[in-house]
């Protein structure tokens, strides 16, 4: 899903009730796309709850961008997280200069097991409101 949908999905939960939290990587992306409230986090991609197989680090993370649900009162603010993913900031001339190196994107669902994908199947995504809204 592009992020630009998943800004339009948080407005429709707003609009519905549904309080919401976007969180993100790439500060440019979370202000373009305007969700009601989100949560920056200054990592690399991939990587926006924290870094691997530190759960403790993950848990404060995700407790301290929760605290925006009572901190940011206007649409479209960002909290911006006060962890770093190194003492400087040496890592992102790498990541900058390495191009993208993610897996690439495909045009049907791909899952990890046979169980995952009945799975998936079961829970059918238009009887979800805000899903039907935002297909």
């Amino acid at each position: 899903m592009c992020h630009q949908s998943v800004g339009l999905i948080a407005r429709h939960a707003e609009a519905a009730g549904i309080p919401t939290l976007c969180m993100g990587s790439a500060l440019d992306i979370l202000q373009a796309v305007y969700p009601p409230r989100a949560a920056f986090l200054d990592y690399l991609l991939g990587h926006t709850t924290g870094k691997p197989f530190e759960p403790e680090l993950q848990r404060a993370i995700l407790l301290e961008a929760l605290e925006a649900f009572s901190a940011l009162t206007q649409p479209g603010q960002i909290k911006r997280l006060p962890f770093r993913w190194a003492e400087d900031d040496d890592w992102k001339d790498g990541v900058m200069n390495d191009g993208d190196t993610r897996t690439p994107r495909q045009d049907t669902p791909q899952y990890q097991t046979e169980a995952d994908r009945v799975l998936a199947e079961q829970n059918n995504p238009e009887a979800c409101e805000v899903c039907a809204v935002s297909a």
